[in-house]
């Protein structure tokens, strides 16, 4: 593969992880990351959520709620989702704290707030190489099931990025064709960093 990806959703937990996992087993150069204040994983109610540091390992998370309620976060499938998240790396990262990860070629985003987020971070960092950073989003909701579909399409897409000369000429009808074959509305921008 020819390009470094990086997905970010606002946990690293969901959507990101899912398409970190899908990647990561399909051969691409990937990380992945959150752009919240904190790591945030349902709870017993709305008002519960479970609130953790970045950083704060998979493992702790896991054997966390398996302590608190382990039928609940079967059930939920938030047990099933962190032990997929261990298998793909030790603990949720902030994009907003990944400068010493180096840079990427394609930030794939899964909510239109977490891309808005992903381009203000770009234009106040530092622009020492001023590389081209093609930042798309691709509005996937927070659920198992549109995870997975979501990572799919990722897929599919970056695999028609990987597989075009110089993505920067042909961007505008690779968008086009992809939001007409898929039904789905994506948002993109180049940024330099």
């Amino acid at each position: 593969m020819k390009f470094r990806y990086a997905m970010v959703c606002s946990s690293n937990q969901n959507r990101s992880m899912e398409a970190h996992s899908l990647f990561k087993r399909e051969g691409f150069d990937v990380s992945s990351y959150g752009t919240g204040q904190h790591v945030k994983l349902p709870g017993p109610s709305l008002r519960e959520p479970n609130v953790y540091d970045f950083g704060t390992p998979y493992k702790h998370m896991f054997d966390d709620l398996r302590r608190k309620d382990p039928d609940l976060y079967k059930r939920n499938g938030i047990l099933p989702m962190l032990k997929r998240n261990l298998a793909v790396k030790s603990a949720p990262q902030r994009w907003q704290e990944n400068a010493a990860d180096g840079s990427f070629d394609v930030v794939l985003t899964f909510e239109e707030k977490v891309f808005d987020m992903v381009i203000e971070d770009l234009h106040n960092r530092n622009h020492v190489l001023m590389k081209p950073v093609l930042v798309i989003n691709l509005e996937v909701k927070d659920n198992h099931e549109e995870a997975a579909i979501g990572a799919r399409l990722a897929l599919l897409l970056c695999q028609e990025l990987e597989s075009t000369e110089a993505w920067e000429e042909s961007i505008d009808d690779l968008i086009t064709n992809f939001e007409r074959q898929h039904r789905r509305k994506l948002l993109y921008s180049v940024s330099y960093y």
